[in-house]
């Protein structure tokens, strides 16, 4: 079986956050490392070490979209997997910021929490629809 269009579009878009992970840490390591040039101070050393943490955190992301980016276009059952693993968190922090957003009154940043959530719910009924699961050679979950 052919993988299905919807497929190929989340691993387009999993190689795309992954370059943005990248660069946020490149990013990061550069301007914390300017910041602490720029102050020789204890904060200064905070923050270059605050910078490192940020940018490894960074690089983290940055390899797991990779690899599932790579595991959704062979088809791995695991990569589908680790896809509505990832929808779902996303979905529950989307959820909470939501409702912080509502508690502050805060508009925008309620109406970019529903798009992440509309998107999450669309992401993770495509990937549990039958045919999906079937190119996947899914037989359970």
């Amino acid at each position: 079986m052919e993988r299905p269009t919807g497929v190929t579009v989340l691993a387009v878009l999993s190689f795309i956050f992954a370059g943005l992970c990248v660069c946020v840490a490149f990013g990061a390591m550069v301007g914390g490392a300017v910041l602490a040039s720029m102050v020789a101070s204890m904060p200064a050393t905070f923050v270059g070490a605050g910078a490192v943490i940020v940018a490894g955190i960074c690089f983290f992301f940055a390899v797991l979209y990779g690899v599932d980016g790579y595991g959704l276009l062979k088809l791995q059952n695991w990569a589908r997997i680790l896809t509505i693993v990832v929808a779902g968190l996303s979905l529950l922090f989307a959820a909470f910021g939501a409702l912080a957003a509502l508690s502050h009154l805060q508009v925008l940043f309620l109406f970019r929490e529903l798009l992440i959530i509309a998107v999450d719910v669309l992401v993770l009924t495509y990937l549990l629809k039958p045919h999906v699961k079937q190119a996947f050679g899914a037989t359970g979950f």
